[in-house]
């Protein structure tokens, strides 16, 4: 079978963080190496703060995931704050200058009570002035209906095993999606079946849950080159502020 920490490899493998080569990663490159101390909320296995640190942030990184075998592989690097946990739980008070949520992290946050409580720790955690940088999949552009095996990813693991990897949608019920990742061998037997559901807010849904945890919206992006939002964009991205 496939273990844990043979599948975090596998997500570095699959999503590979590269300023140079992705403008969503230099996107929010920028505003972490800008920030003094980030809070980089479902931090996985850390590429993110990591490239930061490499690449000169002298201050304050702290990843947070609920992930062990992700925060394993995060943990390589000494000099970062690795920490066991969920939004909702963080008891940060005005600690931070910019809090993230990357790789449509939020999306995972599919009740209105795991927002809510996502949100307020956040805004709890960040400095007055501080910023909060994540994005989500547009709903109207139904990403989802791209997750099938017809669109599967053949790719070499650090163990030198050919995968092949894809996603399968279950259910889609009052925007979230119930979808099944599947790793297998190249004659198709399955190592591995991994089940997650994600929520897709539109931009009045997310304004509505950010105005109530008191966030302002300072920006709003539909693409990473910082275009408007549109019917078609692919994204929702969002940067906002506690006053």
């Amino acid at each position: 079978m496939y273990s844990d920490a043979d599948a975090a490899a596998l997500y570095d493998l699959l999503n590979p963080w590269d300023p140079e080569r992705w403008s969503g990663d230099a996107f929010y490159a920028e505003l972490v190496m800008a920030a003094g101390s980030v809070l980089d909320v479902g931090c996985g296995t850390g590429s993110m703060l990591r490239w930061s640190r490499e690449h000169g942030h002298v201050g304050r990184l702290v990843g947070l995931d609920p992930d062990p075998a992700a925060l394993a592989r995060a943990r390589r690097r000494a000099d970062i704050e690795w920490i066991d946990g969920m939004a909702a739980g963080a008891k940060w008070e005005a600690e931070f200058d910019l809090a993230t949520m990357t790789g449509h992290a939020f999306q995972f946050l599919v009740t209105d009570d795991d927002v809510r409580a996502s949100l307020g720790a956040i805004r709890a955690a960040l400095r007055e002035g501080g910023r909060f940088a994540f994005e989500t999949r547009h709903p109207r552009a139904r990403a989802w209906e791209a997750w099938n095996p017809s669109n599967a990813t053949d790719i070499t693991d650090a163990a030198g095993r050919i995968l092949r990897v894809w996603h399968e949608v279950e259910a889609v019920v009052d925007g979230a999606v119930t979808f099944t990742g599947t790793t297998a061998d190249p004659y198709g037997t399955v190592l591995r079946v991994d089940r997650a559901s994600l929520r897709f807010l539109d931009v009045l849904a997310l304004d509505a849950f950010l105005a109530e945890a008191g966030f302002e919206v300072e920006a709003r992006y539909g693409d990473w080159q910082r275009g408007p939002v549109t019917p078609v964009s692919q994204e929702i991205i969002t940067l906002a502020r506690r006053p």
